[in-house]
């Protein structure tokens, strides 16, 4: 009865803490994902900071008078002239006005699994629903009645043509006071822009001026909503490390930054990077690795949220040329582009390139990164030796059952044991059946006595909870398993099976997991049936239990698991599948050497002989 009462109570609460996680918070955050990604706000220009009475310049946040109506992201791009933006990976163009990079399509990622689908648009000008941009500026000293470009300057194109891999363009603006500024914006095949600023003296005063980069979202950005991942303002700030921000942490904020923003500013920073995040693309700003920057901040206010740095004052004399070179990561958050640091092996990427300081963190591998980082590096390796992530998983899933062999198969050895001694404990219970004391001590007597672990049967499931998550994390997080297909009807592993049983698979035109608290669990695919199917085999390997609860249990785990399981991405369920089915062989393998009756048939035919002998009864 302890045994019993054990195993149910781990099973309700099992049961349970899956429930409440899915009630609680998957619902509840899906539901706010909806409606907020039915929200649109309006992104206000950014004007040059107001003077005020300090030397140094305050890089505050834009506050414009008033605001402008949105409008189409086509007649904003068609209100001015622009530099278009051209490579295999990108596509966009550069404001003239304001010289801002506020106009990216990623040409090779798509909103749907449809390759047909519009691309994703990662940056957006100011005055559309969405604004999202990046923006290099000169700050001036407090004070100092010196003109520098701000949103209104219009520069003028040396020369013509796009911006390529291979050509880059060269911005100009005459101030009218004897300041001439040059700007040269050079791309890469991938998302990397390069950025020299140049500021010629020809006036009858030497000028401090400031560089200052920003990077500006406006709204409120929609969000996954998951603990398990970060979305938002994000940096590495160099001795000051990680530095995370969800969009409520800067609304919550107390801390004014200048104007009407609010956020968190750091000092002297030397070897870092900031931007904003979100769980596919990242915006970016990689100053030079050994600049200080005076500030780094984020901030939000008027309804926008902001990621800037200023650097040092560089003071101009008469005649001569000051220099300040900026860095821009705008695209897709792809492990071989971005980086990924791991003993002896991984990816370089921009991390290595340029030098910097944990790029790789703009991908949140999470606290438990020495685990969800291999199973990634193992999937991407089986990946581009088979095409497949579908069947890089099916390989990994025999590659962890291989690493974990020796171990399984002591705790399945120590299981069948277990099962052959199953005779002698039934006889304890008649022996001793009001001494529950004595039960034990004579049950433990036979444990000692045959070798046998009695939770050596938690080993292989303990196992598996590791690289379950592993997995749910890398599935979840990783764009390289956005939109991976498998086979049939199985286009993505990263979102749940598109089939469905209660619509019997597409002949009934009606959504059913729209309905209130109970429809998340009616995603009943295919693959999460499979699923099932392989657990409940699983399940009928052990003998019957000789206690009705526990049987009854049991009987229904399998159905419980299946309907829990069906809204996990495909790729999940897959590999559970998988390993269900692997874990029948083997356990059945090891039954057999140790002179273990495998039961899976005779449990399975004894299900349907007593439907029958019942049917009988009820006819007689």
């Amino acid at each position: 009865m302890s045994d019993n009462r054990n195993t149910i109570l781990a099973v309700i609460l099992s049961g349970l803490v899956l429930i409440a996680w899915q009630y609680f918070y998957n619902v509840p955050q899906m539901e706010k994902q909806r409606a907020e990604t039915k929200q649109t706000e309006l992104q206000k220009p950014t004007p040059q900071p107001t003077p005020g009475t300090s030397s140094t310049p305050a890089p505050t946040s834009a506050t414009p008078a008033a605001e402008a109506p949105v409008v189409s992201r086509e007649t904003v791009l068609a209100s001015g002239p622009r530099i278009s933006i051209e490579t295999p990976r990108v596509t966009g163009s550069i404001a003239l006005k304001g010289a801002r990079i506020d106009d990216l399509s990623l040409v090779q990622f798509r909103e749907t699994v449809d390759p047909k689908s519009p691309p994703i648009v990662l940056l957006s000008p100011s005055g559309t629903a969405d604004p999202y941009y990046a923006e290099f500026l000169w700050l001036s000293s407090n004070g100092a009645a010196v003109t520098t470009p701000n949103v209104d300057t219009v520069w003028q194109q040396e020369g013509s043509g796009s911006l390529t891999p291979t050509s880059p363009v060269t911005l100009k603006y005459d101030n009218g006071s004897g300041l001439i500024f040059r700007r040269t914006i050079a791309i890469d095949d991938r998302y990397l822009f390069t950025i020299k600023d140049e500021v010629n003296n020809l006036g009858t005063a030497p000028v401090t001026l400031y560089p200052f980069a920003l990077i500006s979202r406006g709204g409120k950005p929609p969000v996954s909503g998951y603990a398990i991942l970060h979305e938002g303002p994000i940096g590495y700030l160099g001795e000051q490390g990680l530095q995370e921000y969800s969009y409520k942490n800067l609304d919550d904020s107390k801390i004014s930054t200048g104007g009407n923003s609010r956020g968190v500013v750091f000092q002297k920073v030397t070897n870092g990077w900031l931007g904003i995040t979100d769980k596919y693309w990242a915006a970016a700003l990689l100053p030079d690795t050994d600049a200080t920057l005076e500030t780094a901040r984020f901030t939000t206010g008027d309804k926008r949220y902001q990621a800037d740095y200023m650097l040092g004052p560089q003071t101009v004399p008469i005649g001569g040329t000051a220099v300040a070179n900026a860095r821009l990561f705008a695209g897709a958050k792809e492990a071989a582009t971005v980086g990924l640091n791991f003993p002896l092996v991984g990816f370089g990427g921009y991390n290595k390139q340029l030098g910097l300081n944990h790029f790789d963190l703009l991908i949140d591998w999470g606290h438990f990164y020495f685990i969800t980082k291999p199973m990634f590096l193992a999937l991407d390796w089986f990946y581009h030796v088979v095409g497949n992530f579908g069947i890089a998983i099916l390989l990994v899933t025999v590659l962890v059952k291989l690493l974990f062999f020796p171990l399984a198969n002591k705790s399945y050895a120590s299981m069948a044991k277990m099962k052959s001694v199953q005779p002698q404990l039934a006889a304890l219970k008649e022996r001793y059946p009001d001494d529950r004391v004595k039960q034990q001590q004579e049950m433990m007597e036979i444990y000692k006595k045959e070798k046998i672990n009695p939770i050596a049967g938690c080993l292989p499931v303990a196992l598996q909870i590791p690289v379950f998550f592993s997995l749910y994390k890398v599935l979840f997080i990783t764009i390289e398993m956005r939109h991976a297909p498998f086979f049939g009807w199985v286009k993505d592993l990263s979102s749940p099976d598109p089939t469905n049983l209660f619509t019997l698979f597409g002949l009934l035109h009606y959504d059913p997991t729209q309905l209130p608290i109970f429809g998340h669990y009616l995603a009943m695919g295919i693959w999460p049936i499979i699923m099932g199917i392989t657990m409940w085999f699983q399940m009928k390997l052990n003998p019957t239990p000789p206690d009705p609860t526990q049987k009854l249990i049991f009987d229904w785990m399998p159905l419980i698991f299946t309907f829990m399981l069906a809204g996990f991405p495909a790729g999940l369920v897959i590999y559970w599948a998988w390993n269900n089915t692997l874990s029948v062989l083997q356990q059945s393998f090891i039954m057999r050497r140790n002179g273990v009756k495998v039961e899976l048939f005779d449990n399975l035919k004894s299900m349907f002989q007593k439907k029958s002998v019942t049917t009988e009864t009820k006819k007689a």
